[in-house]
């Protein structure tokens, strides 16, 4: 008995060593699992990622991309007319009463079946050269498409910057708010104390618990402005999962390379590289050929045509045969003119028989027909259709010369003014670094002012505010400045996946 209970004690030991070796190892597996779920979720997008992102996914983007492939169709179709055309035709009908017969075209009352076969080439030798002109557009056409796709990428591309670079810039706004106020909470200490020994009056230490709320107030509006910054950017890349949704601060700093180049140099880069100008000249492209083509209805067209048919019928057919028992028969054929002898001539005793249709395939051989030959067709009037083409295509082609042009314009323009707008924006940035050390100096005096007891609260206060906003106006000021530097980059030429920042 005493065995028993001992073997019984050794396999609930057993059972309970294996069972938390299980529990341990399923904690483990969980824990892990949630950790990998919690990374992923937590994960923090960077700048590159996002421009990716956005440029496999935007939905401008792709709508521009099935533009492209529509311009395949077309190419498609211009080649297509090079080519022969080809077709084939067949009928199978049954006949009841009187009806034609289709292989002897007598009229005939009864029933049979009929079919009929058909096949034909058509070929354009000569049309004006529109299929070649047509060919050629196709192609102008796929140019001006992949750089209307190229300008969509680019205009994503800075969208997304530019979110991004907003996002950075409330989270740094928000980081100078949460540190002014951890000094103001040691003002709040230190002032109590000096409240309690006499030193300053009560009135300080509600001007800098006052201070202390409307920081507050300031972090809890940049904390919102940081999460309607990230929901605007995550709309932007189409990511549903705005409450995980993050990106990396990865420390960009200002890089001053607008004095390497001239606006000069910058337009001239522009010109070259920019998609604007590119489409404006396909475009130009596309309206003169569109006017070439117009102008080819006023030639003639040649065409060549082979064609194929044959038919078969089933119903019996009619013949003579001749009598083999009295093949012949005498007939008179008429009377000499002045004796009135009768003329006679012997001539075939046959009579007529109905006999079985010729089999299917024999019918095929028998009754089948060739045609071919070439069409030539003149165009001498059609209501001033084609007139109108052409005049109307010549408008299309100078209003496509003005647009290029125009194009031209906008574009030097809107470089100037990226590179006036860089420039003031590093002035800004560098005006905003002197009044940071300015105002940094002088919150240090404030500060020791107050912490002597020579000055009220609400001075030093006041100088603490007025160092906390050229905190964030430097901020402000090298963000912008980031975001102006790439849109100057973006025109001298600078694919907007390859912007370093």
């Amino acid at each position: 008995m005493q065995e028993e209970i001992n073997s019984v004690f050794c396999n609930t030991l057993t059972f309970t060593k294996t069972y938390n070796i299980i529990m341990k190892k399923s904690i483990i597996i969980i824990a892990a699992l949630f950790l990998g779920i919690s990374a992923t979720a937590q994960k923090k997008w960077t700048l590159s990622e996002c421009v990716q992102h956005a440029l496999e996914n935007n939905i401008s983007i792709k709508q521009s991309e099935l533009d492209l492939e529509a311009t395949d169709i077309e190419a498609l179709t211009a080649l297509g007319n090079f080519l022969p055309s080809f077709n084939a035709s067949a009928g199978v009908s049954e006949n009841t009463g009187l009806s034609f017969n289709p292989i002897t075209n007598n009229a005939q009352t009864t029933t049979f079946l009929s079919a009929s076969g058909n096949v034909n080439v058509g070929y354009t030798v000569f049309n004006g050269l529109r299929n070649y002109r047509q060919a050629q557009r196709a192609k102008i056409s796929k140019l001006a498409s992949q750089y209307r796709l190229t300008k969509m990428k680019d205009d994503i591309s800075l969208l997304v910057a530019n979110s991004y670079l907003t996002v950075l810039l409330n989270k740094a706004n928000l980081e100078v708010l949460k540190s002014q106020n951890d000094v103001t909470k040691q003002q709040i200490k230190q002032t109590e104390q000096l409240v309690e020994v006499g030193t300053l009056p009560q009135g300080d230490l509600l001007e800098i618990k006052a201070t202390d709320a409307s920081e507050q107030q300031s972090i809890v509006n940049a904390e919102n402005q940081i999460k309607i910054a990230l929901i605007s950017l995550a709309q932007v890349l189409l990511v549903k999962d705005y409450e995980n949704f993050d990106i990396e601060d990865e420390g960009y700093g200002i890089v001053n390379s607008i004095e390497d180049r001239s606006v000069e140099e910058i337009i001239q880069n522009a010109k070259e590289n920019r998609s604007e100008i590119r489409i404006a000249e396909q475009n130009v492209e596309l309206a003169n050929k569109d006017l070439q083509i117009a102008r080819g209805a006023y030639l003639p067209t040649i065409s060549a045509f082979f064609g194929y048919n044959t038919r078969y019928a089933d119903s019996p057919n009619f013949t003579q045969v001749v009598d083999p028992n009295n093949p012949t028969i005498t007939q008179q054929i008429g009377v000499v003119q002045g004796t009135g002898q009768a003329v006679v001539s012997d001539f075939p005793n046959t009579s007529t028989i109905e006999v079985s249709a010729d089999p299917f395939i024999d019918q095929l051989y028998d009754n089948d027909g060739i045609n071919y030959g070439f069409s030539l067709n003149i165009p001498i009037f059609n209501g001033f259709n084609t007139r109108a083409s052409v005049k109307r295509n010549k408008i299309n082609l100078e209003r496509s010369k003005y647009q290029l042009e125009q194009a031209e314009l906008d574009l030097e323009s809107n470089v100037y003014q990226a590179y006036v707008d860089a420039k003031g924006a590093l002035k800004a940035y560098e005006a905003a670094q002197t009044a940071l050390e300015s105002q940094e100096l002088a919150y240090e005096y404030a500060k020791a002012r107050y912490d002597e007891g020579l000055t009220n609260a609400f001075d030093f206060s006041q100088a603490k505010l007025r160092y906390d906003n050229s905190k964030i106006n430097l901020n402000r000021a090298k963000y912008d400045y980031i975001f102006r530097l790439k849109v100057l980059e973006l025109f001298f030429g600078i694919p907007a996946t390859e912007l370093k920042f």
